[in-house]
Parts: C-alpha cells; structure tokens; sequence
C-alpha cells in the first residue's frame, strides 16, 4: 500500500463510533420527553419516528464532525469530509424532509376527499411528520455538540 493509503487505528477510535451514536440516542429519547411536556402523556412509539425536537439526525452527524475534528484536527481531510456529510444531512432534514412532509399532508387530504370504494386502492395515511425545522436542527446540533464534550472528556 501506498503511504496515503495506510490509516493507523487510533485508541480514539471507539469514542468516535459511540459518542455519535449515544448523541443521536439521547435525542431520540428526549423527543419522548418533549412529546410528554406537550401532550401530558408518554408515548415510546416516538422512538422510532422522524422529526420533532430535538433533530436526532442533527445530534448524531454533529457529535460524529465534533469527534473527528478533535481527534484528527479540524484543518484534516476527515474532518472535512464529515462536515460536508453533516451539512448534506442537516439541509435535507429541514428542506426536502419538510417539502415530504408537505406533500404528504395534502395527499393524505385528498385521499380523504375521495369516495369510500376509492379509498383502499391507497395508503390508509401517510407520516407527515419526517422533517425538522430550522430550531430542532440547531437544538439538535447543540445537544450533540454538548454530548460530545461532556462524553470525550468523562469517557476513558
């Protein structure tokens, strides 16, 4: 192999795997917490859903241009290559996810315009909910940024 080609696997390298991944993690479950706030009800279905506050998405790919850019530098091809792919994310998350969520709002709408023999030939109801507003995203990045933080310097 080329000397290019040759990566040395760092002690870091674990931490960088999982502080991403417990980032995105906390802020799925503090959707829940959120949700409950609102409603007054605990509904765990939230787990596994998209959008809402805080953006899970925008936490884990935050935390994961956070963690590389503390251990490879932030002036490192890494490190570019992860903020490119968190910026991609982040805007597909309150742009296009949004416009989905647009559409299916109105189809979900005209489905129910429709004649009740029509109706089963389509989706009984499509999820609205997949994008994230621009405060979620920036909640979503600030929760991953702080997860990471606190998580690099309290983690062995």
């Amino acid at each position: 192999m080329g000397a290019g080609l040759c990566y040395t696997v760092s002690v870091e390298l674990p931490k960088i795997l999982i502080i991403p991944l417990i980032a995105g993690m906390l802020a799925q479950l503090a959707k829940v917490v959120v949700e409950a706030a609102r409603t007054g009800s605990i509904d765990l279905r939230i787990l596994n859903t998209y959008g809402g506050m805080p953006s899970s998405h925008t936490a884990l790919v935050t935390s994961l241009s956070a963690t590389v850019g503390i251990v490879e530098g932030l002036y490192s091809p890494a490190f570019a290559i992860t903020a490119v792919f968190s910026f991609i994310t982040i805007r597909d998350a309150i742009g296009i996810r949004m416009y989905l969520g647009e559409h299916a709002r109105i189809l979900n709408r005209l489905v129910g315009e429709l004649p009740a023999k029509q109706k089963p030939k389509f989706p009984k109801h499509i999820i609205e909910r997949i994008g994230h507003t621009t405060m979620e995203a920036v909640v979503g990045a600030l929760l991953g940024l702080a997860t990471t933080l606190i998580l690099w310097l309290a983690l062995p």
